[in-house]
């Protein structure tokens, strides 16, 4: 049995709006349901988790979920303060009788179910798998005051994506130890290898983009537009 965990928490402050990106209209439907949608046609997932804010389980329940064709059980549960504790409580949701987990941001719409089972069967293999993205651009570090302070070796570096798969008993105890210890992390990858368990890149597509400002918005829509028109 194979889940995805989908970390709907945002509040859109970045897009400048009252509705949170989750729920803004990619092509004609909400980001989170053509997220869905992607999860709900890849083979190797059985199950899915979506965690929001508790205040917006129902409008997830009436006008998310109806909007996505899936026999698959699609499973709601209320998220926390933090990204972590969202992940931590769709773990639990997800059940004991899960083997892999694969937890997605919710506005990453654009992922391919061929990824999403890419990233599990890796995960499978070893353990733990995520997909990334080569550093493509010049890196630097800079002073808080905006001057830099040195030109970065891009070669061996990965700007990680999601989703991230792991084994699920691998990743709750992770979870665990990270909250009895008082570690809060940006991903789920840096929680296991805090433990010293080895985790995987498998690369993921610069069009596997987060959606968290306008402009990645209008990037989304175009992108969107040429699959369907097949480019």
């Amino acid at each position: 049995m194979n889940c995805a965990v989908i970390v709907a928490g945002g509040s859109g402050t970045r897009m400048g709006g009252p509705v949170p990106k989750q729920y803004l209209l990619l092509s004609g439907a909400p980001i989170l349901a053509r997220t869905l949608a992607r999860f709900a046609a890849c083979p190797d997932v059985h199950r899915i988790v979506v965690v929001a804010p508790a205040g917006d389980l129902e409008r997830c329940r009436q006008d998310i979920l109806p909007l996505v064709a899936t026999e698959k059980e699609i499973r709601l549960a209320a998220g926390g303060a933090e990204r972590q504790d969202s992940v931590y409580q769709g773990l639990l949701a997800a059940g004991p009788d899960v083997d892999l987990v694969a937890v997605h941001d919710a506005v990453r719409p654009l992922v391919t179910p061929e990824e999403i089972s890419r990233c599990l069967a890796l995960a499978q293999s070893h353990g733990a798998c995520i997909l990334a993205a080569p550093a493509a651009d010049t890196l630097k570090r800079a002073s808080a005051g905006g001057r830099i302070q040195e030109t970065l070796d891009r070669s061996g570096v990965w700007l990680a994506q999601t989703p991230q798969a792991f084994g699920y008993t691998l990743l709750l105890s992770a979870h665990q130890k990270a909250r009895e210890q008082g570690f809060l992390a940006t991903d789920d990858a840096a929680l296991a290898e805090r433990l010293g368990i080895p985790v995987y890149i498998t690369p993921g597509s610069p069009k596997n983009l987060k959606i968290t400002t306008p402009a990645d918005l209008a990037l989304a829509e175009a992108i969107l537009a040429a699959e369907e028109a097949g480019g």
